[in-house]
């Protein structure tokens, strides 16, 4: 699980803007860019390249 401190330092590398912890808690959201950030062994995998698009997840 994310610490909640750790969620509050952490930003979109791609945009700078805010992150939240997805609803199934797999991954990091950035709402402005539309980009979802996996967690593998609760550390964020805060790479753009490897980030899923939200558009494709809620197809």
């Amino acid at each position: 699980m994310i610490s909640k401190d750790l969620l509050d330092i952490l930003a979109c590398p791609k945009c700078k803007g805010p992150i939240k912890l997805a609803e199934s808690a797999d991954g990091l959201v950035c709402e402005k860019c539309r980009l979802v950030y996996a967690i593998h062994d609760d550390i964020p995998v805060m790479l753009v390249d490897e980030a899923r698009s939200l558009d494709v997840q809620e197809k």
